[in-house]
C-alpha cells in the first residue's frame, strides 16, 4: 500500500512538473522572441528564425536615436519614481494605522480599499480628463503621477497592512514604554522590519505605473511628456510599422522591471506570502 501511495505521488510530482515546466516555456516563448527579433535586420525581422543569422544594433539605433526612445524613458521614469514614492509613504502610514493602531470602522474601510483596487480606470476616464482638463494639467507630470498615486495605493496599503500585523507587538510595547510616539514607532521599528512589504509594494506599483497606457494617451498629447507605452504605441505609421524598432524599444523598458524583481525577488516572495496569510 505505501509503495503504490509513492509511486502515485511521484507521478503526480512528474505530472505537476511537466506541466510547470510547459507553463514556463509557454510564457518565456514571446520574451525570447521579443529580444530575437529587437537584434534582427530588417531582411530578417519577418522570418521565423529563432536565432538571428547576424545580430545587429541598428534596431536599437533606431528606437534611441531617430525616435527619441529615451525621451520616453525619462518621462516613464519621473512618473514611475515620484507615483511610486508617494504610494509608499501615503500607504505606510495608513497600513500601520489600520493594522497596528485602534480605530473604528476598520472593516468597511478595507472593503472600500478593496472595492477601489478593482475599479477600472476606463470607467472614469471621462471624468478624470474633463479634471484634469479644467485645473490645467493635461500635458504635465503631475496629471500621471497624481491619477497613478490614487489608483496603486489602495493595493499598496492591503499589503503593507497585512505585512504589520506580523510584526510582533512586543517590539511596539517596548517603544513605547521608552517614550516613542506613533510616528517614531513607526520609523524606527516597523519600517525597518516591513521592508519585503515595502518592496513587493513598491515594486508592483513602478510596474503598474511603467506600464500604464490608457491614461497616459488620453492626458497627454503633447510628446514631450508622452511615456513608453505611448510612445511604443506611435511609432507605426498609416502605411508602415516598424517592428524591429518596436522590437527593441520593448525589449529595452522590459529591462528595469527584469532587474528590480531579480534583485528584490526573495524581498517580493516574502511580502507576497504574508500577504496572503495574515488579515
Amino acid at each position: 500500500m505505501r509503495q503504490r501511495k509513492r509511486q502515485g505521488w511521484h507521478r503526480y510530482v512528474n505530472v505537476v512538473s511537466v506541466g510547470a515546466t510547459l507553463t514556463v516555456l509557454f510564457v518565456l516563448l514571446p520574451l525570447y522572441w521579443m529580444i530575437s527579433s529587437s537584434l534582427k535586420g530588417p531582411s530578417e525581422i519577418g522570418t521565423t528564425n529563432l536565432v538571428p543569422h547576424q545580430a545587429s544594433g541598428i534596431n536599437y539605433t533606431s528606437a534611441f536615436v531617430h525616435s527619441g526612445f529615451g525621451h520616453y524613458i525619462v518621462n516613464s521614469a519621473i512618473v514611475s519614481v515620484c507615483a511610486t514614492a508617494l504610494v509608499l509613504a501615503l500607504g505606510t502610514m495608513a497600513g500601520y494605522a489600520l493594522g497596528r493602531l485602534p480605530m473604528r470602522a476598520k472593516l468597511p474601510t478595507m472593503v472600500v480599499l478593496l472595492m477601489i483596487s478593482v475599479f477600472p480606470a476606463i470607467a472614469v476616464i471621462v471624468p478624470l480628463f474633463l479634471l484634469m482638463k479644467s485645473i490645467g494639467w493635461l500635458n504635465s507630470y503631475q496629471g500621471l503621477i497624481v491619477p497613478y498615486t490614487a489608483f496603486n495605493l489602495p493595493f499598496a496599503v492591503w499589503i503593507l497592512r497585512n505585512y504589520m500585523l506580523g510584526i510582533p507587538k512586543e517590539m511596539e510595547e517596548t517603544a513605547r514604554i521608552d517614550g516613542a510616539g506613533p510616528l517614531t514607532t513607526l520609523w524606527k521599528i516597523i519600517i525597518p522590519q516591513a521592508r519585503p512589504g515595502l518592496f513587493t509594494a513598491g515594486i508592483f506599483t513602478f510596474t503598474a505605473c511603467w506600464t500604464e497606457f490608457l491614461m497616459a494617451i488620453s492626458f497627454n498629447s503633447d510628446n514631450a511628456f508622452r511615456t513608453i507605452p505611448v510612445g511604443i504605441a506611435l511609432f507605426g505609421s498609416q502605411f508602415t510599422i516598424p517592428y524591429g524598432t518596436i522590437f527593441a524599444a520593448s525589449t529595452a523598458a522590459a529591462v528595469p522591471i527584469a532587474v528590480l524583481v531579480l534583485v528584490f525577488r526573495r524581498s517580493v516572495v516574502s511580502g507576497l506570502t504574508a500577504g496572503a496569510v495574515k488579515g
